[in-house]
């Protein structure tokens, strides 16, 4: 058997027999024993009561939190003439059409967030085998296409998370900093909890929020109350 390292050991044993935390406790567990030289990212999954493979129970959305990521977020907008104007003056790392699309056939994706305007999506429509995969295709539920391109870039820059759900009905997303005040976390798991409910699909049957665990980039899970994380 593999010898664990101090840290592991230590880890281990700080979130032994931790379960079923209210999300103040599990956010003061996970930030008491977040010791990487970086700051982790704090990170929320959700098991919920769903079979994405079923139209009507696919779950996603978008969510701004209200204390933001702490997370750079490189964004990239298809648009032509003044659009891609305004998608620069509001902090687009990259902005094109034609050239944008054969940079990212060409292998190079190089943001976090695509955004579009309507009449760039028969190009866009071409990268879905590139782009689908990666969770990055546009897509007007979400607001990533749209003719308010510069309010998008915003949005994305400013905090704002998609969430989809995946084969199993596990949704997860990063919802800030180990460095962030405790509170500031606290008041991200619930906005992000209280949007995934909104999204709640018509096909979902039972226990819809089945568990809920919080973790950091390096450290252990633990799992919460679910209705300490949910807003009445």
């Amino acid at each position: 058997m593999a010898k664990l390292g101090k840290r592991t050991r230590a880890l281990r044993e700080a979130f032994d027999g931790k379960d079923n935390m209210s999300v103040e406790d599990a956010i003061a567990l996970i930030k008491g024993n977040a010791t990487a030289k970086f700051d982790e990212t704090v990170e929320i999954s959700m098991n919920l009561g769903v079979d994405p493979r079923h139209a009507d129970q696919m779950v996603r959305g978008v969510v701004g939190l209200p204390n933001g990521t702490g997370k750079t977020v490189r964004v990239a907008v298809f648009a032509r003439g003044t659009k891609a104007d305004e998608a620069q003056a509001a902090g687009a790392d990259i902005v094109g059409a034609e050239d944008l699309m054969e940079t990212i056939q060409s292998g190079k994706i190089d943001f976090d967030r695509c955004i579009a305007t309507p009449d760039m999506m028969p190009i866009v429509g071409r990268l879905g085998k590139v782009l689908g995969p990666r969770n990055l295709m546009p897509n007007p539920k979400i607001g990533t296409v749209t003719m308010d391109v510069a309010q998008a870039v915003k949005d994305a820059k400013g905090g704002q998370v998609q969430f989809k759900a995946e084969k199993a009905g596990v949704v997860h997303a990063g919802i800030g900093k180990a460095s962030f005040d405790a509170a500031k976390l606290a008041e991200n798991v619930r906005a992000f909890v209280s949007a995934v409910q909104r999204a709640k699909p018509t096909g979902a049957k039972g226990t819809y929020v089945k568990k809920i665990s919080l973790s950091s980039t390096m450290g252990a899970g633990v799992t919460v109350d679910v209705n300490s994380a949910v807003v009445e």
